[in-house]
């Protein structure tokens, strides 16, 4: 299966080529959309995502978690939700701004919203990655929509930049200066808050580059040693058991994607998602409780044939600790991503196999997680 890998980007470098070039080109695009975006919440808008393919509808489902439970402290939640391609249109409303991933975009912008596209789909605003590896465009669809959301809170902080909203006294950054200084310009002038964004565009792509550089050089023994585990377990009947919370979620139902319907004409490979079942999931919550809702799975559906891949930003997640240590009861192989320094996952050695995304920001973990796995699906292909 050596010619299947090569068709796929393995290492960090043209990752990083790619997402300079990317976010180079588009930077002032970005900032000028996040500033639409953020007049269309203002008037009451919301954002409907909708894809094509079971990885696409990751990436639908990713982008609305993150912008109803933001992770920047203060920070309000937006309204978002993951649609189905068919019933996109239907929802959709004149001040909506829609995300269509790998999907036609056309019915809901003749509608009114303001539609944005990964790729050629028809929307106003469309943003194709530079990269014909479909790992490398989703990993650099996932930093820009994390950027987008980042940078739509900035235009709140502005009430004047808002159409038809009043202008408020010049804002203070306070403890958030560091990380955006524009919070504290002047809220009359436009075109100094989005030369500001702008260019914190190019340093969020900077960063995201960086750190998915970092993570791949610091675990490719981990990644290689993860995916001849896996890759054994499978061959002997086994299935790769996916797990992750919110944003981790979208994670884990990407890697199963990935598996049952992968690119490069690589064969399909058990993969079962256990974030997917809402019903599962809010009985176990209700029942007995929110930690035990994967170890309950584990113990249905894991055999020691299997193995139990686990996204988890913080490393200590409770019900992503339980279900590694009941998976290491029934003989699974156990692999984590992590991020901040590892967590209890790696400090306390819970994991077989622990891939760690050193960064306390978490859309930027989030990002290098998706490189890992890429890299890592592509490894289970290289006998």
């Amino acid at each position: 299966m050596k010619q299947a890998t090569a068709r796929t980007t393995l290492g960090a470098g043209p990752r990083v080529d790619a997402g300079e070039r990317y976010f180079g080109e588009q930077a002032p695009r970005v900032a000028a959309l996040c500033h639409l975006m953020a007049e269309r919440f203002a008037r009451g808008g919301r954002l409907l995502a909708f894809g094509t393919t079971a990885a696409d509808r990751s990436d639908a489902a990713h982008v609305a978690v993150e912008f109803v439970h933001p992770v920047i402290v203060g920070k309000r939640a937006l309204p978002a939700v993951a649609l189905s391609p068919a019933h996109a249109a239907l929802f959709a409303l004149p001040d909506d701004v829609v995300m269509a991933f790998g999907t036609d975009a056309t019915r809901v912008r003749a509608g009114g919203a303001l539609t944005v596209g990964f790729g050629s789909c028809g929307a106003e605003w469309e943003f194709p990655a530079p990269s014909e590896d479909p790992f490398v465009a989703q990993e650099l669809t996932e930093t820009l929509y994390h950027v987008m959301w980042e940078l739509v809170h900035v235009f709140f902080d502005h009430r004047g930049l808002l159409s038809g909203r009043a202008s408020g006294p010049k804002h203070d950054g306070g403890n958030a200066s560091f990380l955006y200084p524009f919070l504290g310009e002047q809220e009359t002038n436009l075109d100094a808050v989005l030369a500001d964004v702008e260019a914190s565009v190019l340093a969020k792509g900077q960063e995201a580059g960086e750190l998915r550089a970092a993570t791949l050089a610091g675990s490719e023994p981990a990644l290689r040693a993860a995916a001849t585990a896996i890759r054994t377990r499978m061959e002997g009947g086994g299935a790769l058991l996916t797990l992750g919370n919110g944003g981790s979620a979208t994670d884990s139902m990407d890697a199963v994607a990935d598996l049952l319907d992968p690119p490069f004409g690589w064969p399909a490979r058990r993969g079962l998602d256990l974030a997917a079942d809402a019903s599962i999931l809010t009985a176990v919550a209700n029942d007995i409780g929110p930690e035990a809702m994967f170890s309950r799975q584990v113990i249905a559906y894991g055999t020691g044939r299997d193995a139990l891949l686990a996204f988890s930003t913080s490393g200590t997640s409770r019900s992503v600790i339980a279900a590694l240590a009941e998976a290491r009861r029934r003989g699974l192989v156990t692999v984590a991503f992590v991020g901040y320094d590892g967590g209890a996952i790696l400090g306390e050695g819970l994991a077989d196999h622990v891939v760690v995304a050193r960064s306390e920001h978490i859309p930027r973990i989030q990002e290098a997680h998706a490189s890992a796995w890429h890299v890592l699906r592509g490894l289970l292909e290289d006998a």
